[in-house]
């Protein structure tokens, strides 16, 4: 597998000012810092798979945050960070991801910090405003935090030194959630590098395939497994996504009549029954009652069907057997 080397040249963008009409602003917390940019450790042109335990930055941050603070902002009974690692937050931005329990319940409500894996601009924070806005979800308002963000009752996205950080959980308010932000901002300081290769040697045999849809190398990668061991492999640049992952449900076959009815689907002979999407690229196998295989492409976009047929062949295998 190739990985394209990363060079971070990113500059600091200006710390935002003051919000328009209808921001909502947080409680009074301490100020903020100004906070360094460390420079970006460059990968080398063909490094080995690995199998680290996460992604050290995220896990790191949550280390850091201020548990009580996090118990008494949002009114729940506990937050104990989780520490076995949890899949990357796939989409346009990517995210390493770590999460507090928030619940005595181990099925219960949990508080979720992201950071992006790769760097982020001022343009980007915009853009994944407008998709969000797209989604037809809550209105978000601004947020004041690090160097401007937006936000609604359950989330923040901001941006700081060059990357994007994602807060999100349980329905409260935008201004809990600025706290909540705040103190990850108070907490960035000295933050390890992402590592730009987190790979499981399984996900190699779909490498090739993943390049030829995503038509570039991933620069970054992103592999893991769910809470109940399934895996994960994930292909990122700036512009494109590819990963695989599972859903364990006991609707499967329900859940896909839409896919099979659907006039864009195009049938491929893989498990109990596949499709994939033409004016997608989203293909989904179907695996006995209770288990649906997801290969998503991001963007959604239209994808020659035999490209996403021969990159579903190549990991069909991990998840069927």
């Amino acid at each position: 597998m190739r990985i394209r080397p990363v060079v971070l040249a990113l500059g600091l963008l200006a710390v935002a000012g003051c919000g328009g009409p209808g921001q909502e602003t947080a409680p009074s917390v301490p100020p903020l810092v100004s906070v360094s940019t460390t420079p970006t450790e460059t990968p080398s042109e063909t490094p080995s798979p690995s199998n680290p335990a996460t992604a050290k930055v995220a896990e790191t941050l949550c280390v850091r945050m201020d548990q009580a603070l996090v118990r008494s902002t949002l009114a729940v009974p506990v937050a104990q960070l989780q520490t076995k690692p949890v899949p990357a937050d796939f989409g346009l931005p990517t995210y390493d991801v770590c999460q507090f329990g928030l619940s005595t319940n181990p099925a219960g409500p949990v508080l979720r910090v992201g950071i992006s894996v790769l760097p982020a601009t001022k343009a980007m924070l915009t853009a994944a405003q407008k998709a969000y806005a797209a989604t037809k979800g809550e209105p978000a308002k601004p947020a004041v935090v690090g160097e401007g963000g937006f936000g609604t009752s359950s989330f923040v996205v901001f941006l700081l030194n060059a990357r994007l950080y994602k807060v999100s959980g349980p329905r409260a308010t935008l201004a809990k959630y600025v706290v909540l932000a705040q103190d990850a901002v108070r907490q960035a300081p000295g933050l390890p590098e992402a590592s730009p290769l987190i790979a499981r040697p399984e996900c190699e045999r779909g490498s090739s395939a993943a390049e030829k849809v995503m038509g570039v190398p991933a620069m970054v990668r992103r592999d893991g497994e769910t809470a109940v061991g399934d895996l994960v492999c994930g292909w990122i640049t700036p512009n494109s996504v590819l990963y695989t992952s599972v859903r364990r449900t006991p609707n499967a076959e329900a859940l896909m009549e839409p896919i099979r009815n659907a006039a864009t689907s195009q049938s491929i002979p893989l498990g109990d029954e596949a499709y994939v999407d033409t004016a997608t690229g989203r293909t989904v196998i179907r695996v006995g009652d209770d288990k649906l295989i997801d290969l998503v492409p991001l963007p959604a976009r239209a994808i020659d069907p035999d490209t996403m047929t021969s990159f579903a062949l190549a990991m069909s295998p991990l998840y069927t057997r």
